[in-house]
């Protein structure tokens, strides 16, 4: 069985490449318009699979050309689709992206199927079977927060991916084993600024007196700060070359998770717990910064090769 189960979006993203994003009212001229594989969802499990984890995915397309294809595509990158379901009363979930030349992105989602991912449709899902939960919130909340708990009563960690950006019922603040937020996510969670590593330490510090049990951050170029009640730790971010930042913290997740999973198991001291930890947010910050060097989200998303080999020429690790 798969040891990794992900419940979340399925997307098909449309992506025009610009020079730079428009003015309000401007219309500006873009590169042809790609449709590329992604969902917040969709993306953490390709990228935890590309690691050589065992990925199962729980979540809804559309009656629609694009839904076939996106099941297809997790198919091919070995992503367990059984509970994925094609909603014959909804369009599959959509992303516009457009791409700047610096390699930022602004998106606007539209769900579609994604909203109509419900707790019943986790009703036949054996989360005993798994290790490890991959949440986000591109599907409806309730459905979040009823994932996490029955990951919890089987005994699963519970990873939780706070994006998009919104406030979170304290359920989902306490329930995970990791709430993985980036800097807009922690300052929305937290109400105060994030903008720097004293603002990420501080916002995340308020998130563990809320209940959570541990924070990672993610800093874009500044790499990532672990944040628990035994340590406080930042990792910095390995220096690319630039090309588009769709999907980073996807790949950075699924790394993460990955990584996670090969501890498992293992009886370990509080200083080698904290190792362990520190060694899976390093291995996630290689994920993230290889996927900006390529176009697209899933496109982007490293393979375990191509991360040793990263690592292996930096001697790190």
């Amino acid at each position: 069985m798969p040891d990794i189960l992900v419940v979340g979006s399925i997307n098909a993203d449309l992506v025009v490449r610009t020079p730079r994003f428009p003015k309000p009212g401007e219309t500006i001229s873009g590169e042809d318009l790609q449709i590329i594989p992604g969902g917040k969802g969709a993306n953490q499990a390709v990228a935890a699979a590309r690691q050589g984890a065992a990925v199962a995915m729980v979540g809804r397309v559309g009656n629609d050309s694009f839904g076939p294809d996106l099941i297809n595509n997790l198919k091919q990158n070995n992503v367990d689709t059984a509970h994925v379901q094609m909603d014959a009363r909804s369009a599959t979930g959509t992303a516009i992206i457009v791409v700047d030349e610096g390699g930022q992105n602004s998106i606007v989602l539209s769900p579609g199927g994604n909203g109509k991912v419900s707790p019943a449709d986790l009703g036949n899902v054996s989360f005993q079977d798994h290790k490890l939960l991959l949440l986000q919130l591109e599907i409806p909340i309730e459905t979040v927060a009823s994932a996490a708990q029955h990951a919890k009563d089987s005994g699963l960690r519970v990873l939780l991916n706070p994006a998009p950006a919104r406030s979170l019922p304290e359920q989902l603040i306490s329930l995970p084993d990791f709430i993985l937020p980036n800097e807009s996510e922690l300052s929305l969670l937290t109400d105060q600024p994030v903008n720097d590593l004293a603002s990420a330490e501080k916002a995340a510090k308020r998130l563990l007196g809320r209940g959570a049990q541990n924070v990672v951050v993610t800093l874009g170029a500044n790499g990532a700060l672990i944040v628990t009640q035994a340590m406080i730790k930042h990792v910095p971010a390995f220096k690319v070359e630039v090309v588009d930042t769709t999907a980073a913290g996807d790949a950075f997740i699924g790394g993460f998770a990955a990584k996670l999973l090969e501890s498992d198991g293992l009886p370990s001291s509080m200083q080698e717990q904290a190792l362990t930890l520190q060694n899976a947010v390093q291995y996630g910050c290689a994920c993230g910064a290889l996927a900006t060097t390529k176009f697209g989200a899933q496109p982007s998303l490293p393979t375990r090769d191509e991360v040793e080999r990263f690592i292996s020429a930096l001697q790190i690790l």
